[in-house]
């Protein structure tokens, strides 16, 4: 297997009794999601996603993926949320940030800041670009601007015609404002499926396509997510979702109510953001959940090392160490000045360095309070990440479940749309704008 979980850190700070009784309570749990009889039982489409995807459709993604690469210097992958953290946390994860090499990926459509539409048609300028927009009903605010001005932008550089060429719809296959594009002007599209949120849809044309384009081996990818799949989905001691989702379920018991994923790894940053979404949207809701935070290593050591050494004793951490990497680790050379004091690390590499900067922070904040659980990974290859992000959603249907939450709802974010709609002025919404606007005259707002 290609992930452990170590919980040598963790076992005096958990009741043992708590995570017992979540032990057994998730032999339930997973019957249930298989069963589809739990609670959000209309979005579990995810579950053996891997290991249903055809061939055909892992070729017939590849090939519209290399066509898009053969005519685009960039790709802007417009989508939010889910619609673009998968694919953006896989490719990330394998790029080489100081190459300019291959087709260039962008994202867009993700937030509503005023300059960054601006500036990224000032980056396309004189460049070949193409769309990839992501949206299953095709109204949602952030992506539908982006894509109404990137459309325009294209129609205008490349003409009506060529445009259509350039442009890729991941979509509903039956209804929606981008479905009836798709069908009015014969544009190529991929389908979400009905029963994948958003947040679990890394494993459809939604993670798969973009992450194609950037030139990486989604089948790769898909193996390692079958493997993980075989184990997160049996009924033994040996499934690392039940007991990951277990462990973090007793500690939340006694106190330990958030959550941070720790790395040490320069390219793990966006699966941070990937892991904080998929958690935060699924278990935040009826006042419960276990509040998921990040930080990279040993960066943010620097900046909120001193809180989670000595701060409120309501966290516990999850470290993420890759055993191997696919990148050889420079080694720190002899000085015979040694001004800076590192002869004593003459003849080691990174790796070594990096691993005791690990255990050492490891253990001290653990004799500072802290519960860690380490989740070791074989390697940072597309392989062991389809595994990982497989085992994480996994472990997130179960952990949301034991909470007694609906793991695949969000109710709370259609919340803050209905005020942006309302204050918008969108039409159907005058009734809320007016409250909201004695509302916020009622607060001095």
């Amino acid at each position: 297997m290609q992930l452990s979980i170590d919980k040598t850190l963790v076992k005096d700070l958990m009741v043992e009794n708590h995570y017992n009784r979540y032990k057994q309570m998730g032999s339930g749990v997973i019957q249930a999601l298989k069963n589809n009889t739990c609670e959000g039982n209309d979005f579990l489409g995810w579950m053996n996603l891997p290991s249903h995807i055809s061939n055909d459709e892992l070729n017939r993604i590849q090939e519209v993926a290399d066509k898009l690469r053969s005519n685009s210097d960039a790709v802007v992958v417009i989508g939010i949320g889910g619609s673009y953290l998968g694919a953006r946390a896989v490719i990330e994860s394998q790029l080489n940030p100081f190459a300019n090499k291959g087709t260039e990926i962008i994202y867009a459509g993700h937030h509503l800041s005023p300059g960054y539409l601006t500036e990224l048609a000032s980056h396309l300028e004189g460049k070949k670009w193409s769309v990839v927009v992501i949206s299953k009903s095709g109204t949602t605010t952030e992506p539908a601007i982006a894509f109404r001005f990137l459309r325009q932008k294209l129609t205008e550089q490349f003409g009506e015609n060529s445009s259509k060429d350039r442009i890729v719809a991941i979509t509903d296959e039956k209804k929606g404002a981008l479905r009836q594009l798709v069908e009015a002007e014969g544009l190529p599209s991929f389908i979400i499926p009905d029963n994948v949120g958003g947040r679990f849809s890394v494993f459809t044309p939604v993670g798969l396509l973009p992450i194609a384009i950037a030139g990486f081996d989604i089948k790769a990818l898909i193996v390692g997510a079958v493997e993980m799949e075989k184990n997160v989905w049996s009924e033994n001691d040996e499934n690392l979702a039940l007991e990951y989702a277990a462990i973090r379920n007793a500690l939340n018991q006694n106190g330990f109510g958030i959550e941070v994923l720790a790395n040490y790894h320069h390219k793990f940053h966006y699966i941070s953001e990937w892991w904080k979404q998929l958690y935060g949207e699924s278990e935040g809701k009826d006042g419960k959940g276990i509040f998921p935070a990040s930080v990279d290593l040993t960066t943010d050591l620097h900046s909120m090392g001193q809180y989670l050494q000595d701060g409120k004793r309501n966290i516990f951490e999850t470290v993420i160490q890759f055993d191997n990497t696919q990148l050889k680790a420079e080694t720190i050379q002899e000085d015979s000045e040694n001004l800076d004091k590192l002869n004593y690390l003459a003849g080691k590499d990174l790796s070594f360095v990096n691993a005791n900067a690990l255990e050492g922070t490891m253990l001290a904040h653990r004799t500072g309070g802290v519960p860690n659980i380490k989740l070791r990974i074989a390697n940072d290859d597309m392989k062991s990440i389809g595994g990982l992000l497989q085992f994480f959603m996994a472990a997130c249907g179960i952990s949301g479940l034991m909470l007694q939450v609906n793991p695949f709802n969000q109710p709370g974010v259609e919340d803050y749309k209905r005020n942006m709609f309302a204050l918008l002025q969108k039409p159907g919404f005058e009734q809320e704008g007016e409250e909201l606007q004695q509302l916020k005259k009622n607060l001095g707002f």
